[in-house]
């Protein structure tokens, strides 16, 4: 497997789970604490989240297909980004695991 299939997978992980806990302050912010401001913030936090999800969803997929995981740890890590500060968890884990799967850049087989 190339780096560039784990490096794309650990960015939306970082990505999703950052804006995941962003979202969830800004719930907390504008449920419990109704603060001016937080509807706004909470809708576009909200969107970037929802889209980037989605390409977190993608770079997930292609990794775990990849690695060939059992279908179990496959929708664990899909799931990840759907609860706050999991995907940073699980990214770590997942980057421990399929590190040793890697091939070097050096072993790789030229393109014709």
């Amino acid at each position: 497997m190339k780096q560039s299939v784990l490096t794309r997978y650990r960015v939306m992980a970082y990505v999703t789970g950052v804006l995941l806990v962003l979202l969830t302050l800004g719930v907390i912010a504008k449920y419990l604490l109704d603060l001016n401001g937080a509807a706004g913030f909470v809708s576009m936090v909200g969107i970037a989240h929802g889209w980037l999800y989605v390409v977190y969803l993608v770079c997930a997929f292609d990794l775990g297909s990849k690695a060939k995981w059992p279908i179990g740890k496959q929708i664990w890590v899909l799931l990840a980004g759907t609860i706050p500060t999991a995907a940073f968890f699980v990214e770590r884990k997942v980057s421990r695991e399929v590190a040793p799967l890697v091939v070097p850049a050096d072993r790789e087989p030229a393109q014709a």
